[in-house]
């Protein structure tokens, strides 16, 4: 059974938008943070947003700081993460993943999760 399912991925042009969703179920409903990573070929996994379950605290590295933002539909159990001005180096395979522990959310950013979704793919075009 999947417990995080993302959706909202796809192919846009240099300088446009995308909203990805994650929807949680069972276990990973009791996450203390969640975010939001990517992993394009040839490259390290990043991560590329992150918020605290407890006091919506966010993380944003320098390379998606001002033009991502991550939000939470508790009600929804529904993760977002708005993507605008995107770039080619953006693209890649965008998953959440969850961490359990009482990190924080950049450690969870930096570190990495303990479990994480299939992925959604985003493809910048030139």
């Amino acid at each position: 059974q999947v417990q995080l399912v993302e959706s909202g991925g796809g192919l846009v042009q240099t300088g446009g938008s995308l909203r990805l969703s994650c929807a949680l179920s069972g276990f990973t409903l009791d996450y203390s943070v969640i975010g939001w990573f990517r992993r394009a070929p040839g490259k390290e996994r990043e991560g590329v947003s992150c918020i605290s379950r407890s006091d919506g605290n966010t993380y944003y590295p320098d390379s998606v700081k001002g033009r991502f933002t991550i939000s939470r539909d508790d009600a929804k159990n529904t993760i977002y993460l708005q993507m605008d001005n995107l770039q080619p180096e953006d693209t890649g395979l965008y998953y959440c993943a969850v961490r359990w522990d009482r990190a924080t959310v950049e450690t969870l950013c930096v570190d990495g999760p303990d479990y994480w979704g299939r992925g959604t793919q985003v493809t910048v075009s030139s």
